[in-house]
């Protein structure tokens, strides 16, 4: 097959859009010979927008597609059907594929995939072979001022440390320029300790050079402080798009509203667009989510907006306690429904309890 690229006409209005997709679909190949076929879609119908010197993260369980996707950017898995296009060119079309090392795409692993016999120096420079000697030590000293590795090109990857060897994986990367760098699970084996230092580093790294990242992830707490925005992946598709902020307050689906943090929620009944009868009486819930609400509907409550005091009138009972580091989170019976949610005072099970409900931002589905 012969590969024809062609390029899309600038457009003053997309100039800052590094990677576009349009309806992409992937399937796997089953079967070998005349039994050959393609299994059901992997990913089916899936857009997507990134704009340049944005960080986005593919977030979902396992088996939700995100990696699959992460591996038709990259040019590892050609696509059904679709359209991707990384600065102004088409890269996949359907029938037409540019290879991977035509790319110019970064690719970044779990694993860090660094040469072992190879030096700190000699991975960061693994891609520079077009460069002069000079050239190559400029930027190896570059890459690992950046990385925080200074005075470490001469050890081997073995003596460092797994928050070290994905610096060198990200140094190595850098240091060819790429036009989009993609990063699968960066953070999954780093300690809990290093981690959150690890994320703030790279992140300040990514911000000041400029660097278009896709990273996927099944942490949400990773996906919180790592990314601009977070694509939130179900059964092959996206279910919603956009900042942190927008998808934690502005869930579409009930899908996201779970994947994305705690909560319970507490059945009630519709009696105005802004008023919902429950257990714990009238609430009236302002700032609600888009969705069609009907009459029996549920209000979810994340654990920050149902507050304990303790109260020896009451009949509401504290029937669990999670000891959370810096807080405690209690569940809560209120006649058979449960409750998840926090209190400033020291609280034991079998206490009673009064409880108010922070409404605002409540979403009703």
């Amino acid at each position: 097959m012969t590969l024809h690229t062609h390029s899309i006409s600038p457009d003053p209005s997309s100039d800052k859009t590094a990677l576009k997709i349009d309806h992409l679909t992937c399937r796997y190949a089953t079967g070998h010979g005349s039994a050959k076929g393609q299994s059901a879609p992997v990913l089916e119908n899936l857009s997507l927008s990134v704009q340049q010197g944005e960080i986005v993260c593919l977030l979902g369980a396992s088996g939700c597609g995100k990696t699959t996707l992460l591996k038709a950017i990259a040019g590892l898995l050609p696509l059904s059907s679709g359209e991707m296009v990384l600065n102004q060119k088409v890269i996949d079309d359907g029938e037409n594929w540019l290879p991977p090392e035509q790319r110019n795409i970064g690719l970044i692993f779990q694993d860090y995939a660094l040469f072992p016999h190879l030096t700190v120096a000699e991975n960061v420079a693994f891609g520079l072979q077009d460069k002069s000697k000079d050239q190559q030590q400029t930027i190896i000293e570059s890459m690992l001022e950046l990385v925080h590795l200074t005075g470490l090109g001469d050890r081997y990857p073995h003596q460092l440390s797994g928050g070290q060897q994905q610096r060198v994986a990200i140094a190595r990367s850098l240091a060819c320029q790429p036009d989009l760098l993609l990063l699968d699970e960066p953070f999954s084996n780093i300690d809990t300790q290093v981690r959150h230092e690890l994320i703030r580093d790279i992140r300040k790294i990514f911000k000041q050079q400029g660097v278009t990242a896709i990273f996927v992830t099944h942490s949400r707490e990773e996906a919180f402080a790592f990314s601009d925005k977070m694509a939130v992946m179900n059964h092959g598709v996206i279910e919603q798009f956009g900042s942190a902020a927008q998808l934690y307050y502005h869930p579409s689906s009930k899908f996201v509203a779970n994947f994305l943090g705690g909560g319970c929620y507490l059945p009630a009944e519709k009696l105005s667009d802004d008023t919902f009868d429950t257990v714990l009486g009238i609430l009236t819930i302002t700032a609600k989510n888009e969705i069609q609400i009907s009459q029996a509907c549920e209000i979810l409550l994340r654990p920050q907006q149902v507050l304990l005091h303790p109260d020896d009138s009451s009949e509401i009972h504290v029937i669990e306690q999670q000891f959370m580091g810096d807080h405690c989170r209690y569940v809560i019976d209120i006649q058979g429904v449960h409750l998840l949610a926090q209190c400033n005072a020291p609280l034991d099970v079998g206490q009673t309890v009064r409880v108010d409900i922070v409404s605002e931002g409540a979403l009703v589905f």
